[in-house]
């Protein structure tokens, strides 16, 4: 497949290509929730960090801190480099296990704000140690919130606790509610679709609340999450569509339409793990051809590729061979350059085209 790439300003590196902004997971504690929830979370915690530290290539999670919330804030964990620090993290792992499950105490109405407070401090502090000329500069930070209170009295709360609190260093404030439903109920919902960004709700500026059941795969999903490319910075394909085929969504006949998409992993390489990088799976190989697309995807400013349609082919005429490998999923962007009209627009056009497919199921030929 010949494709077209438009690069911006800068070169791209293996750190620009893996690097994924630094967490702060604050562990809201209330009782007597927390005795059903515990074991599920350390379970889900530790199968996700053995996972994360010991992945081979770029670190695909660069620095990561942990704060309880019970009656007053604590910082279990401070800022550490996630890739090989599997023994520190199951530390705090442990520590988390013994933590009160029973009786009763009182929370302070301000332990969330002062713990999401404390927490980026100490990232500004942190950014600012770093050592000089250092290859990873952070600039933003990701805040996610675990409680099993219901999400938006606790959104609310934030709102009013943080509204003079400069949170231009936040990239992103998640509101996590684990629900209790998974306990009686064996038919709940996918942990996939519980986990994806298109099923959140945003309340207020910059909170985004979701939910996931209190199972340890169910975690594990929205764990195993933060390893994949989400940034929004650019977008990371242009599909160009013939403009005789689909004049009725492009006003210029003779200018291709162009779709804005965004590219998303939908299962990690197997030769990421260790003990598979013996060769075998050279196409899977982080530092392989293969992988070129998944590169591109987290290069936030560095460049998109351009994508022209040339045919539509049935895929019952399609060797499995052409499309083997690790599959993507592509979307419309979310880009945050973009003006809503045009983010609009433009995903009005990509459910368009969508639809145009349904009926024969086909795959698109591109160059």
């Amino acid at each position: 497949m010949y494709h077209g790439r438009t690069t911006g300003k800068g070169p791209s590196t293996p750190t620009q290509i893996y690097q994924q902004p630094p967490r702060l997971l604050i562990v809201h504690i209330s009782l007597p929730s927390w005795a059903d929830i515990c074991s599920n979370l350390c379970e889900a915690m530790q199968n996700f960090f053995s996972l994360a530290c010991s992945l081979m290539g770029p670190s695909r999670m660069s620095l990561f801190s942990l704060y309880m919330v019970q009656n007053q804030h604590e910082c279990i964990l401070p800022f550490v480099q996630v890739k090989g620090n599997f023994a520190r993290l199951q530390t705090c792992i442990s520590e988390i296990r013994t933590l009160q499950k029973e009786g009763c105490f009182r929370p302070q109405g301000t332990s969330l704000q002062l713990a999401v407070e404390d927490g980026l401090q100490q990232f500004k502090q942190y950014c600012r140690h770093v050592t000089t000329g250092s290859a990873l500069t952070y600039t933003s930070l990701e805040i996610t919130i675990l409680t099993s209170q219901p999400g938006k009295e606790v959104v609310k709360q934030l709102e009013k606790g943080l509204k003079d609190t400069d949170l231009v260093r936040v990239r992103r404030l998640q509101v996590v509610e684990i629900t209790k439903e998974a306990l009686e109920c064996t038919d709940s919902a996918s942990p996939i679709e519980e986990s994806s960004n298109d099923e959140s709700s945003f309340l207020g500026t910059d909170i985004d609340l979701q939910t996931i059941d209190n199972d340890v795969v169910s975690m594990e999903i929205f764990f195993k999450a933060w390893l994949h490319n989400s940034g929004t910075d650019q977008e990371h394909i242009h599909l160009l569509l013939p403009s005789q085929s689909f004049s009725n969504i492009s006003r210029a006949r003779d200018k291709p339409m162009c779709l804005k998409c965004d590219l998303q992993e939908r299962l990690l390489s197997p030769s990421l793990l260790p003990g598979t990088a013996d060769g075998s799976l050279k196409m899977d190989d982080p530092k392989g051809d293969f992988s070129t697309l998944y590169q591109m995807t987290s290069q936030s400013s560095a460049s998109y590729y351009k994508l022209r349609v040339i045919k539509a082919l049935k895929s019952s005429g399609m060797c499995e061979s052409v499309t083997y490998g690790l599959p993507f999923i592509l979307r419309p962007t979310s880009c945050w350059q973009l003006d809503w009209n045009e983010l609009e627009t433009n995903q009005q056009h990509f459910h368009a085209l969508c639809h145009s497919l349904l009926p024969t199921l086909p795959f698109r030929s591109t160059h």
